[in-house]
């Protein structure tokens, strides 16, 4: 299977002052095979959704190489650039809520992409919103309301379509149900693995809860403070996590049954995150790592490949116990 996007070393600042700057990301590299999902996960501000905008050039790359389908993305955008990967390459917001233009209908709002870049009829616009409100289980009849008159879930579902209705190959999912009640996730994600296998769609899917990347995803990335500490197969990094961020992501995740959620120890991770504006020096999981060497402190670890039984590459952790 080959890679329809190839991140490597991608790099993103944001310049807040003299000589001050937010290392979002840093040095990052991901491969996404062709109809592959990929989880990427990680606590709030870990980096997550600036990386998946700076993959499409909603950011402009501080740094880094992004390729699609073997072509060299440029470091900045400019209109036509988005003009020509819009049909190819779109985004899922977190916030159903701010995502939407309250002043526009829903049939302004998802038929937009069409009119801007495939400059169809009225007619033409028209009928594929109905066919596409549809498909996301809204109505054709709701082409006429605005955006206040639905609930969350309702919400989500619009900007589904908004985004589908171009019918790109790569999709970013950003933290697509953090926003919606639990009874409402479950059908927004089964909507949306749905149209995953209709229109042979590759996935990058943002989120925090990890039982649900792991239900979603074919590899899960784990993100810490702006850089890459594991990959691997989204069960394997679940059930058995080899970097100590994981092993404490994983465990702090709640458990759905209540007893078991009782009965457990604690596994909160200790100690506060760093700052992004003075990210320390070596590992920077190293001040809230329960198995620090002195070694972390000094020096940043970078991914190493692990292999399975097989001899075959499986993981990729990023700490010096596998040095």
């Amino acid at each position: 299977m080959s890679n329809l996007l190839e991140v490597t070393e991608l790099t993103k600042y944001f310049d807040i002052g003299t000589n001050q700057r937010v290392h979002a990301v840093e040095n990052v590299s991901l491969d996404i095979a062709e109809k592959e999902i990929v989880g990427l996960v990680g606590e709030s501000g870990s980096g997550k959704s600036t990386f998946g905008k700076t993959v499409l050039g909603l950011h402009d790359k501080s740094s880094g190489t992004v390729k699609y389908k073997d072509k060299l993305l440029p470091q900045k955008y400019k209109s036509k650039d988005f003009r020509d990967l819009a049909t190819s390459m779109q985004m899922i917001f977190q916030d159903p809520y701010s995502s939407l233009n309250p002043r526009m209908t829903i049939g302004e709002i998802v038929g937009e992409g069409l009119r801007l870049h495939h400059k169809e009829q009225s007619s033409v616009v028209k009928e594929r919103t109905a066919h596409w409100l549809e498909k996301v289980g809204l109505q054709a009849d709701h082409m006429s309301r605005y955006p206040h008159e639905f609930s969350g879930g309702q919400r989500q579902r619009i900007g589904i379509a908004r985004a589908m209705i171009l019918e790109p190959e790569f999709v970013v999912c950003d933290e697509p149900i953090s926003a919606l009640d639990v009874s409402v996730q479950a059908q927004v994600i089964n909507l949306l693995g749905e149209l995953k296998e209709s229109m042979g769609l590759t996935l990058l899917f943002i989120a925090h809860d990890l039982s649900m990347v792991r239900y979603v995803s074919d590899r899960m990335a784990v993100m810490y403070l702006g850089s890459l500490v594991e990959i691997g197969k989204a069960d394997e990094v679940y059930f058995d996590p080899k970097h100590p961020y994981t092993e404490v992501l994983v465990g702090s995740n709640p458990e759905p049954d209540p007893e078991l959620e009782r009965s457990r120890p604690s596994t909160a991770i200790q100690g506060e995150i760093p700052s992004p504006v003075n990210v320390p020096a070596g590992c920077r999981f190293a001040n809230r790592c329960p198995k620090v060497m002195e070694i972390c402190r000094q020096v940043t670890p970078k991914l190493i490949p692990l292999k399975d039984l097989k001899g075959e590459i499986d993981r990729q952790v990023a700490c010096h116990l596998y040095e």
